[in-house]
């Protein structure tokens, strides 16, 4: 393969690790100051960087290029101890939707689309650039039943049926 044509294919590579799966749009307005904090996953689809891992969160602080800090935390019961990983995230577009991409390692990023929100920002709905990527995330340990009923019939109108998810935390009846 030549020079150019490895450049259009990692090029088309990278746009897909960033993209917006089919018919799905981001969240605008967005707010980034709104949802940086600390977020605790409800429920995820099933990855092997996370496979094993509870109590996992996620909290996001602003960097001072404009930038966002992602650390992410969860505690890996197999070893019984707490893993970390730290990236970062980036607006792909503009910083009034909910479109970022982030990076784990190095210049290798991937997406993140934040497709569903309450108004409070108190739950969200996140996928990746396909939607065998996926998480509900709250602010509480304890959500809110209805409000999650509501977030995993949004999940699965876009086509995340509800037995793929791994829920971790029991949504509350109100």
């Amino acid at each position: 393969m030549n020079k150019t044509s490895l450049l259009a294919v990692s090029c088309l590579v990278v746009s897909a690790c960033t993209g917006i799966p089919d018919g799905v749009t981001v969240v605008k307005p967005f707010d980034l100051p709104s949802y940086l904090g600390t977020w605790h996953e409800v429920a995820r689809l099933d990855h092997r960087f996370e496979r094993g891992l509870t109590q996992v969160t996620a909290e996001y602080s602003l960097n001072a290029d404009g930038s966002v800090k992602v650390l992410n935390r969860g505690y890996a019961t197999e070893d019984a101890q707490w893993q970390e990983a730290e990236g970062v995230a980036k607006f792909v577009d503009s910083p009034n939707q909910g479109r970022l991409k982030v990076s784990f390692f190095g210049p290798f990023y991937g997406a993140y689309n934040i497709v569903k929100l309450t108004p409070d920002y108190s739950m969200a709905l996140v996928v990746g650039p396909d939607l065998s990527y996926g998480w509900l995330l709250a602010r509480s340990q304890t959500p809110d039943a209805e409000q999650c009923r509501q977030f995993y019939q949004a999940a699965a109108d876009i086509g995340i049926p509800d037995q793929e998810w791994i829920k971790l935390i029991p949504c509350q009846a109100g």
